[in-house]
C-alpha cells in the first residue's frame, strides 16, 4: 500500500496562535520540530497499519517546514510551494491508496477553530464548490479524489475534524486540542498527541488493507466554484483571470472541466487577488 500524508501546520500538536506557524517568529523554529514529530508519528502509525510506501508533502506557507533531517527515513518528502498540486502534491501519480491530515484546521468563519481558514486567512473568506462550502481539506479531499485516493484520518482540533468528518465520512481522528477561540486551545503535551496520531494512522491504514475504508470524495463535473474574497479591491483583480465571472462586490464564478483545473483556477484566482 502506498500513502500520501499531506502536512499543515495551524493543526499541530500546540499550536494556537500564528506567531508558532509564521517564519521569522522565535516561536516558528520549536513548531517546525513538533510538526516534523507528528508527522513522524502518522508515519509510524502507516507503517504499522500496512502501508509499504509513504510520502509526506509540506503544506503550509512556503513548503519548507518539516526538517528532513529528522524525517522518519522510511519516508519521501514532498518539499517548496510552486509545485502544481500544493498541499496534496504527489497526488497525481495516481498511485496512493489512501490519505492522511495531519496538523488540519477549520474552515474559514468556524467557532472555535485555531487560526481557522480557508486557504489565504488575508484573502479568503469562503469557497464553495458545486454549492458545497469548502475548507481545506475538502478542496484537497476532492483533488486526491479525482485520482481515486480517499482521505482515511485527520488531525487537528476538534472543529477541524468533526468538519472533515461531516464531508468527507467515516474518517479516523486525532484530536490533539481542543479549541476554545480563534485563537486559543486546550492542549495535549506533544507526546500525547503523537501517540494519538500514530493510533489514528495506524487504525486508518489496516482499514484501507482490509477493504474497509471510506470511498473517495469526488465533484461531479464540470465543478462550479465560487470563491468570495474578504475586500472588493481583491475580487478587482482576481476578476481579470479570463473566464471568471463576477457575481458581486467580493464574489467570483468560475467553472472547470475537472477538479485539477478547479483546483488550479482557484489558487490562480487567490493569486490575483
Amino acid at each position: 500500500m502506498k500513502i500520501l500524508i499531506a502536512a499543515d501546520m495551524e493543526g499541530i500538536s500546540g499550536v494556537t496562535n500564528w506567531n508558532q506557524v509564521t517564519q521569522g517568529h522565535f516561536e516558528y523554529p520549536r513548531f517546525r520540530a513538533i510538526m516534523t514529530e507528528d508527522v513522524n508519528a502518522a508515519i509510524r502509525g502507516a507503517f504499522e497499519g500496512g502501508a509499504q510506501q509513504v510520502v509526506v508533502t509540506d503544506g503550509h506557507g512556503s513548503g519548507s517546514n518539516i526538517l528532513i533531517e529528522a524525517l522518519d527515513p522510511r519516508a519521501r518528502l514532498n518539499s517548496g510551494n510552486a509545485s502544481p498540486f500544493a498541499m496534496v502534491q504527489g497526488i497525481e501519480a495516481g498511485d496512493f491508496d489512501g490519505v492522511l491530515y495531519v496538523g488540519y484546521h477549520a474552515r474559514s468563519g468556524s467557532a472555535d477553530g485555531v487560526l481557522a481558514h480557508t486557504w489565504s486567512s488575508q484573502r479568503v473568506a469562503n469557497v464553495w464548490l458545486n454549492d458545497i462550502l469548502m475548507g481545506e481539506y475538502g478542496l484537497n479531499a476532492a483533488l486526491c479524489g479525482y485520482y481515486g485516493s480517499p482521505v482515511v484520518m485527520i488531525s487537528g482540533d476538534q472543529t477541524a475534524c468533526a468538519q472533515a468528518v461531516a464531508l468527507l465520512g467515516d474518517l479516523e481522528t486525532a484530536e490533539v486540542k481542543q479549541a476554545t477561540s480563534f485563537q486559543s486551545a486546550e492542549c495535549l503535551p506533544p507526546s500525547a498527541a503523537q501517540a494519538l496520531i500514530q493510533s489514528a494512522a495506524s487504525r486508518a491504514v489496516a482499514k484501507l488493507a482490509a477493504g474497509q475504508g471510506p470511498t473517495p470524495f469526488t465533484i461531479p463535473e464540470p465543478v462550479q466554484g465560487v470563491l468570495e474574497f474578504r475586500l472588493v479591491e481583491m475580487a478587482d483583480s482576481a476578476g481579470r483571470l479570463p473566464g471568471a465571472t463576477r457575481l458581486d462586490g467580493t464574489r467570483i464564478a468560475f467553472s472547470a472541466a475537472d477538479m485539477p483545473t478547479a483546483y488550479k483556477t482557484f489558487r490562480a484566482l487567490v493569486a490575483l487577488g
